[in-house]
């Protein structure tokens, strides 16, 4: 018995050392159920938790009354993060498509000082997530759970190039396309031909 209080004990210990998580409210719907005696009204919360440096999740509850919804959608949020790599702590490291059901969502990298541009639960995402500047938009269903879905299920499959050149035993520099050599090597052929 007291083995099992000690395990408790370490538990709980564990889940104070966890850092802090923001959390973002997407949507809130009132649902009813119609029971013999009329309806009987509940609540229905969509929450997008993160700790805004790469790790992310979404969750959904209901309940009568709105804070027990908002609460139980805040830990099966929180149950359920994935984590994505980020370029430069700002950005995505390449452009994706997400997909769920009829919703689907296109996400961009942008260069620094573009800012967020997405719809209401994309942006609630990528704040959450920690990222500065993207730009996304999202095509078809515009049902905030299918959006959320969509974006986290493109979010899913990004690749760091890290990721990528250790799984083809390459080195990082051979994956990522050279940029500053090429124009270096065309300047000096212009001006040798004038």
């Amino acid at each position: 018995m007291a083995e099992r209080e000690n395990r408790r004990g370490r538990r709980g210990d564990r889940e104070e050392q966890a850092p802090e998580f923001a959390d973002r409210l997407v949507a809130i719907n009132r649902v009813s159920k119609t029971v013999k005696g009329g309806k009987r009204f509940g609540f229905a919360a969509l929450v997008v938790v993160g700790d805004q440096k790469g790790r992310v999740g979404f969750g959904k509850g209901k309940a009568k009354e709105v804070p027990e919804a908002i609460r139980k959608a805040t830990e099966q949020a929180k149950r359920q993060m994935i984590r994505v790599q980020l370029r430069e702590g700002r950005t995505l490291h390449h452009d994706m498509e997400g997909r769920w059901g009829a919703g689907k969502v296109v996400m961009r990298t942008a260069p620094e000082g573009t800012g967020i541009i997405a719809g209401g639960p994309m942006r609630a995402v990528f704040e959450m997530l920690g990222i500065k500047d993207v730009v996304s938009k999202s095509i078809g269903s515009q049902n905030p759970y299918n959006m959320i879905r969509a974006t986290i299920d493109g979010l899913k499959k990004e690749q760091s190039p890290r990721a990528v050149a250790q799984r083809r035993g390459k080195k990082v520099a051979d994956i990522l396309p050279k940029r500053d050599a090429a124009p270096a090597a065309e300047a000096p052929a212009e001006t040798a031909e004038a």
